[in-house]
């Protein structure tokens, strides 16, 4: 028998999730190609600029990356928690539904119609300019909508309809990507590709500040329809029956979880999986409620991404790999997995 969920209770497992992403964050900061001490970074600077390089290297250039990894992480894990509440579906995720593609199409629309991006630190929703963000957004918005609606044309909200709608505008939105791609000057090129494969770059902090609050309010508005999102997996007709508006609260989080996989793509570029593998391992362990269900998974993808980027930079040192390459190696054969088990409940065809 599942246990009731208390203040008491959800306090105290928010609590462990956060020093589980803090003890990620921190271990793997101290890991890179470049061995640094901890004791050098604590004496601070310097007299004079590059006098201390372990602290320029940990401050400068670890640190903002792992912190912006921690925020696209959280941004896709906590997407990923509502869009299989409202389409009640497990397999429902960002980057499975195309959503990240869409808003990729939506970055690089607003790059050939006037922002620029500076190979390096400007690759991004904010540092690119805040046309960027908001194409992302809109493309990310309306690709939630076009999966949705093809989905139901095809014959409901079932696993078969939707994932085969998701995957013609995720293949879709590829080929237009490429298109555009082709067009775009060849010595971003190499930049644009990276990040399109989901590279963790370096930021600057007004950009990782700016990111951390959108993000962070994004998903505190998430957290504020939990409970409706609880009633909302029961079915239309029963959260009608319960006082729940479905419209008003599918509209709500759907804008939502567009909003801040927008600004996740905009940072990273596509990051895939993180949204289908996170909320599958939280909820095995602390259960389906989506008050401790969204705010951990949070957590627990911050982290995860956190370790995923610091594979990617040490594996082929000193080369790198996008972290998008790691996600998509865990994460394929997860996907599997759960298709075929999901596949066999009459729940999830209908």
């Amino acid at each position: 028998m599942t246990e009731a969920l208390t203040p008491t209770r959800l306090i105290i497992r928010l609590i462990l999730c956060m020093f589980l992403l803090a003890a990620a964050m921190f271990v793997c900061s101290l890991i890179g190609t470049q061995k640094i001490s901890l004791g050098s970074v604590l004496d601070g600077p310097g007299s004079a600029p590059g006098a201390n390089t372990d602290y320029d290297i940990y401050v400068r250039v670890r640190v903002p990356r792992i912190i912006l990894a921690a925020l696209v992480g959280a941004a896709l894990a906590a997407s990923g928690v509502v869009l299989q509440a409202i389409l009640r579906n497990p397999l429902a995720e960002p980057y499975i539904l195309g959503i990240s593609s869409g808003a990729a199409l939506g970055v690089i629309t607003a790059v050939l119609t006037g922002a620029s991006i500076t190979a390096g630190t400007k690759l991004g929703a904010f540092g690119a300019g805040a046309s960027i963000s908001v194409f992302a957004f809109l493309f990310a918005m309306a690709t939630c909508w076009l999966v949705w609606l093809t989905g139901h044309l095809a014959g409901g909200s079932g696993i078969t309809s939707l994932l085969l709608a998701g995957v013609i505008v995720n293949a879709f939105f590829s080929a237009v990507i490429m298109l555009l791609t082709s067009l775009i000057d060849s010595q971003q090129l190499r930049t644009i590709i990276f990040w399109l494969m989901g590279n963790i770059g370096e930021k600057d902090f007004p950009t990782l500040l700016a990111s951390a609050i959108f993000i962070v309010a994004g998903i505190f508005g998430l957290f504020t329809i939990c409970q409706k999102l609880n009633v909302l997996t029961f079915g239309t007709q029963e959260a009608q029956s319960l006082g729940v508006n479905p419209r008003a609260v599918t509209f709500a989080a759907f804008a939502m979880a567009s909003f801040i996989t927008a600004v996740a793509v905009g940072l990273s570029g596509l990051v895939g999986f993180v949204g289908l593998i996170v909320p599958h391992s939280v909820r095995l362990v602390l259960g389906p409620d989506h008050r401790q269900l969204l705010p951990a998974s949070a957590f627990v993808g911050a982290a995860f991404v956190v370790i995923c980027d610091t594979i990617a930079r040490v594996i082929i040192a000193p080369a790198q790999f996008p972290v998008g390459v790691i996600t998509a190696v865990i994460g394929g054969p997860v996907f599997l997995l759960l298709l075929a088990r999901y596949s066999k409940k009459i729940g999830y065809q209908r």
